[in-house]
């Protein structure tokens, strides 16, 4: 068979557009790990019967929520949203299966609720097992010191009838030896009525550990409280930039529409500058606006409390309809923030030498069945993004298919997913 001009034009057209597809759509992240329901490493299968049958272990209230990797660990949260979860801190191998058990971190022992519940007292150590229990943790930072931070709400069944088990507090463990390193309590005077905790963002530097500080958004009642560990001391910031916008409080996610009022959430802190200070980005959840402050602000207790800091927070700009985000992080090798993209079912990215647009946003990759929903995400030391996915508003609105893929955690090179992009520079 013979063909025509045309038709070797119209041939040429196609295989010209597909070798062009790769740098036109990018390097998508791809499925690292997923699960219909998660499952866990039980110290033995009698174990597990005996807490399936007393109702301490329902499978499907267990939904992974944050992540973070350490060397060939990924820390895995499942926050006690409700009844039955086995255990909040875990961790899997980086190099498991698909599908892996997750397994409790340090172990069961430090995962388990007391018996009993502590309501008021700022000492809430007397009602847990132990000081390194964790009673339940949205999610968790892995330091440059090779030291774990968790933010334990110390709050359980929050959509039943929560039992608040003790003060909220930040728990820190050495990653090399598993063990405890402190706990602090927040002291009561810290704490308003609609105050929850969801996130902690760490800023420190190898070779300065013991100056470590820690940030963590008050989403509930529109503060940040700011810990110091050489001091072993925290406050609370207030600034209106924590607040929602009431216009960006709208949500329609995988089917699911609902509101939320979430004030500051996502937070980042950025490369260090010639004057020695580092720009803490962040925003609400319900908003679309991008803001930044010194962190110098916010180390100086005084100074933030006072009526002369409202001017140092800025304004950055806003990234466009529909831009929602739970998480952002920070890439130093790119100087890119990726944040997760909520009602895009998305990982969005602005690279920080440029303004803050619509326009200078990217979209780093969108997929309407593996990323409903993703809550949170990570850059690790080599240079790759760790997003986890989790379809958490059919987890409290309505329901989810066990039958389905309902937990991804999905994994991509910075440098790669950026590529085609604004972020691209």
């Amino acid at each position: 068979m013979q063909l025509g001009s045309n038709s070797l034009v119209l041939i040429a057209a196609i295989l010209g557009t597909l070798l062009f597809l790769p740098d036109v759509l990018g390097v998508k992240l791809r499925e690292k790990f997923k699960w219909r329901e998660v499952s866990f490493a039980w110290p033995s299968e009698d174990v597990k019967q005996e807490a399936l049958a007393s109702g301490k272990y329902i499978v499907h209230n267990n939904l992974p929520l944050g992540l973070e990797r350490w060397r060939d660990k990924l820390f895995i949260t499942v926050p006690r949203w409700k009844s039955g979860v086995a255990a909040s801190l875990t961790y899997v191998n980086v190099s498991d299966g698909m599908s892996p058990d997750l397994r409790p971190y340090p172990g069961w022992d430090e995962n388990q609720l007391p018996t009993e519940r502590n309501g008021a007292s700022d000492e809430g150590s007397s009602y847990l097992k132990n000081n390194a229990s964790i009673i339940s943790t949205f999610r968790v930072r892995a330091d440059e010191c090779d030291r774990l931070w968790v933010m334990d709400t110390g709050l359980a069944d929050i959509l039943g009838d929560a039992v608040q088990y003790a003060p909220p507090s930040l728990v820190l463990f050495d990653l090399y030896t598993d063990k405890l390193i402190r706990r602090h309590f927040f002291n009561s005077t810290l704490l308003k009525e609609d105050s929850f905790f969801a996130n902690v963002i760490v800023d420190t530097e190898r070779g300065d550990c013991d100056n470590a500080y820690a940030y963590i958004p008050d989403l509930g009642s529109y503060a940040v409280i700011v810990y110091s560990l050489a001091e072993d001391r925290s406050w609370r910031v207030k600034h209106n930039f924590f607040h929602f916008d009431p216009l960006a409080g709208d949500y329609n996610i995988g089917g699911v529409n609902f509101q939320w009022t979430d004030g500051v959430f996502g937070m980042a802190v950025g490369k260090r500058l010639q004057d020695g200070t580092r720009p803490v980005y962040f925003h609400a959840f319900s908003s679309t606006k991008e803001f930044m402050v010194s962190n110098t602000v916010l180390k100086n207790e005084s100074y933030a409390q006072s009526p002369q800091a409202y001017y140092d927070y800025k304004l950055l700009g806003d990234r466009g309809p529909n831009s929602q985000s739970s998480a952002e992080f920070y890439d130093s090798e790119t100087g890119v923030i990726f944040y997760t993209q909520v009602n895009k079912d998305g990982v969005g990215c602005w690279n920080t030498v440029m303004p803050l647009t619509a326009d200078t946003q990217g979209l780093v990759d969108s997929d309407s069945d593996a990323l409903v929903f993703p809550n949170d995400l990570k850059v690790d030391n080599e240079g790759t993004l760790w997003v986890l996915s989790d379809r958490l508003p059919m987890f409290i609105f309505t329901s989810l298919d066990a039958e389905q893929y309902n937990y991804r955690i999905l994994v991509g090179e910075t440098r790669d997913i950026i590529k085609g992009t604004p972020c691209d520079m």
